[in-house]
């Protein structure tokens, strides 16, 4: 091979990697999008571009070695073995800034990922043969289905065979419900075949296999521009490094460069640009349900139809599961009434039902509510927040009063979910959604961002654009409570204080601030600087939610304000720069879930409360997408608001205690705040969460709660041609949207050309997609009443779910 074969294959070798990244093995919408990419480049990029390059040597056959080395120099430093298009190395004096750009060194200064969209991280595994203490492991990966999007999940292996030579068979998968390797089984089915060895260098051999690489998957948002400016720079530099005097030919040579280097960059920006536009497109509702109380359903004929179901049987075997009913439980207990006619078993009055054991019944409870939205207390919604958020967004626009986020802090530990990014990466992952989130917020609405030490600093730069105020706010949890405790019921910590803290950043648009209450004359125009700082007031003369006081605004009398005293029943709790008086329920009240214990120590409930009633009123809505084991909506629920919440761990759907202890995920937490909090038995002990027995909590609610599409569904399920893609000699390859005949989606239609009709088939996609949820998303309307044939929106406007407008549906389907 001559030396510029050797820059030219170098060269088409880096943009075969830009395109395909790393070969890894198993199944995943990941795996199908290398293919696709694959099948675009071999097809259609390389030889397009060769014949291109051909054609730009023509003039200058000398040039050839150089174009190849410069295209290389330039392009192998922006690409990544996830095919990610970034800042991979710097281009230009690189033994300056690779200092910076590192991923060893992490400058946040240079924030070299914040022209990307953050999917997920992952590992690239492979099949591989390992060898520990003399035995052979082969570990199979080629059935291993990748992470859908940001979760945190561990390796399961499980023993198959062991090979003719001797080599011993492990398949892996990612663990579902919790599942876990069972060492001891595996030890035993060895033994069987004859194989002796330890569970030390069993271990061993696994975490030989789990430490192939782990990446960070990224989208370039605009990688055309992104590149161009980067490739602009680069030549620039290098025209001018030396002093060089450059003669016309030389001038048109590096001419020709920029041309084949702009070709190559606009072949990369194509795909990259279908990416971003499958990333941003709107998601289909899923395998959506509903959980209501018993009191709802009273004296309704659903709920005969409900014990003469079938699966009745499966939901109160849920209910014993979560502790709800003991061996005594008989279905009759739900409506026996006394000689009073009250419930005799008034325990009972709010448990919760899950429709999912009852799906066709399902239209006959959504029936029982003349306005479905506004009967719901709230959403609880199983997604990646970023495809949440943006799906979400049309519906939710400006009607969110309170938005609490308690987001990854960059610790380390380990949590249900990823806790540990380099600084840019976490950047990028927080800007996107807090950009996103922002636009859900009422005018007044306020913002809550919940960070410690390790991100506080970044995320304040953050959210320094994005509200006009924001306020700071310092505390700690570990408040014990004590009888001879202060005016609001909790002892400050004086010299207990620790240092180890985390920080609060209240945030609003618009010019709102704090005001501090004295306690006022019965006659007066305004109301006195005092020492109880409170709530945010609005600039007119009362504030925007009086009722937490002990007084309220009785009307306005020859221009003064008039306050009346009314009967105060719960505690106030002061807003200051400090709150070092939150009483922790993890000293001497429950976890609410041991397999979460982080949780109870950075937000119990009584900080949550906190936070609501400082910022809300009754029915207002409270809105948590990082919501880990739903502390925020438990919380809001009990207070009386509406709420969303949005999660992807994999705990989202767990409902269960387990024999040494609570275990519990966000759905049984949610199904045991409807229940009342009545009782949790664990470990022998009946308890009960503080804020519960403080507001005497008695239960009850109806809530929604379903998946999302994600992206990686979307990339398993699109459809590419396999054909060339560039065959058509009146259109630019380069600029022209090569994916315009691509099925994606279309498959899930049907054409009626006589009839110049269009019919969506839901079932071709997904079996479980809920058409009307999905329709109020992308139309931003609310639900009024649902049926088996359409969806009523709040304003009137019916829509067909048997036979859907397309060009509503488009850009779910069809996306350009």
């Amino acid at each position: 091979m001559t030396k510029s074969d050797n820059h030219e294959q170098k060269f088409f070798n880096a943009l075969s990697d830009i395109f395909v990244g790393a070969k890894i093995e198993g199944e995943s919408g990941y795996i199908n999008l290398m293919e696709i990419k694959s099948r675009y480049y071999k097809k259609g990029v390389f030889p397009q571009l060769k014949k291109d390059i051909e054609s730009a040597l023509v003039p200058f056959p000398d040039f050839r070695e150089e174009l190849f080395d410069k295209l290389y120099s330039f392009f192998q430093r922006y690409f990544s073995e996830s095919g990610s298009i970034y800042f991979r190395h710097t281009p230009l004096h690189q033994n300056i800034y690779e200092k910076v750009y590192t991923d060893d060194r992490d400058v946040v200064l240079f924030w070299k990922t914040h022209m990307l969209y953050y999917v997920k991280t992952d590992r690239l595994f492979k099949s591989l043969l390992v060898e520990v203490d003399e035995q052979k492991f082969w570990f199979d990966a080629n059935q291993i289905e990748l992470k859908r999007s940001n979760e945190k999940r561990s390796i399961v292996f499980s023993f198959r065979e062991k090979r003719t030579d001797a080599a011993l068979v492990f398949d892996v998968s990612y663990s579902e419900r919790g599942s876990k390797t069972k060492e001891e089984e595996i030890l035993k089915a060895l033994q069987k075949e004859g194989v002796d060895i330890s569970d030390e260098t069993l271990n061993k051999a696994f975490h030989v296999f789990e430490m192939q690489s782990e990446v960070d998957f990224f989208i370039n948002k605009d990688a055309r521009s992104f590149l161009r400016e980067q490739f602009d720079m680069w030549l620039y530099q290098y025209l001018f490094e030396g002093k060089n005097v450059w003669s016309a030919e030389r001038l048109a040579q590096l001419q020709a460069l920029k041309s084949i280097a702009y070709k190559v960059i606009d072949f990369i920006s194509q795909f990259e640009d279908e990416l971003v536009k499958i990333w941003n497109k709107p998601k289909f509702v899923r395998n959506s349900h509903y959980v209501i109380t018993l009191d709802k359903l009273q004296g309704t004929p659903v709920l005969n139809k409900i014990f003469a179901h079938p699966n009745f049987d499966e939901q109160v075997e849920e209910w014993r599961d979560l502790g709800m009913i003991d061996d005594n439980f008989q279905a009759e207990m739900l409506t026996q009434k006394d000689l009073a006619g009250g419930l005799l078993y008034p325990q009972y009055q709010h448990i919760p039902f899950d429709t999912k054991y009852f799906p066709d019944l399902e239209l006959d409870v959504l029936g029982l509510f003349d306005s479905l939205d506004s009967a719901l207390n709230g959403w609880l919604i199983h997604s990646e927040n970023y495809q949440a958020l943006t799906s979400l967004a049309l519906k939710y626009r400006h009607k969110i009063q309170c938005i609490y986020i308690d987001p990854p802090f960059n610790t380390g530990n380990d949590f249900d979910y990823i806790d540990k990014y380099q600084n840019s990466t976490w950047l990028s992952i927080m800007t996107d959604r807090l950009s996103l989130g922002n636009n859900f917020l009422k005018s007044n609405g306020s913002f809550w961002l919940h960070l410690d030490e390790n991100a506080n600093t970044y995320g304040k730069e953050l959210i320094k654009p994005k509200f006009a105020q924001i306020k700071e706010i310092i505390f700690d949890t570990n408040a014990t409570k004590d009888e001879e405790a202060d005016l609001f019921g909790y002892k400050s910590f004086g010299d207990n204080f620790q240092l180890k803290h985390q920080t609060l950043f209240y945030c609003r648009q618009n010019d709102y601030f704090f005001r501090k209450l004295w306690k006022p004359n019965r006659n007066t125009t305004k109301l006195d600087i005092g020492w109880l700082d409170l709530i945010a007031f609005d600039k007119v003369e009362h504030p925007s939610k009086i009722s937490d006081f002990d007084f309220k605004i009785e009307k306005w009398r020859d221009g003064k304000l008039v306050l009346e005293p009314v009967v105060f029943d719960e505690k106030i709790f002061p807003v200051g720069d400090i709150w070092n008086d939150i009483f922790s329920f993890t000293q001497s009240e429950m976890r609410i879930s041991e397999s979460f214990s982080f949780t109870s120590s950075q937000k119990p409930e009584n900080l949550l409360r906190r936070i609501i009633q400082a910022s809300t009123k009754e029915n207002d809505i409270v809105l948590d997408y990082f919501l880990g084991i739903g502390t925020s909506i438990a919380t809001a629920h009990k207070l009386g608001r509406k709420w969303i919440g949005v999660e992807m761990g994999n705990h989202f759907n767990e409902t269960y205690i387990s024999d040494d202890g609570v275990k519990l995920g966000v759905m049984g937490r949610m199904k045991w705040v409807l229940n009342g909090d009545l009782k949790i038995t664990a470990l022998g002990k009946t308890r009960r969460p503080h804020l519960s027995k403080d507001i005497s909590w008695q239960g009850g609610g109806f809530y929604k709660y379903y998946n999302l599409e994600q992206y990686e569904d979307v990339l398993q399920k699109a459809h590419y041609d396999d054909s060339d893609l560039f065959n058509d000699p009146n259109q630019d390859p380069y600029n022209s949207y090569v994916f315009l005949r691509d099925l994606k989606m279309l498959e899930s239609l049907e054409v009626d050309y006589d009839n110049n009709h269009v019919r969506f088939h839901p079932e071709r996609l997904y079996p479980d997609i809920d058409l009307a949820e999905t329709l109020s998303h992308l139309t931003g309307k609310w639900i009024k009443r649902v049926t088996a044939d359409y969806v009523e929106f709040e304003d009137g406007e019916q829509m067909s779910l048997t036979d859907p407008d397309w060009q509503t549906l488009k850009p779910m389907i069809w996306w350009q």
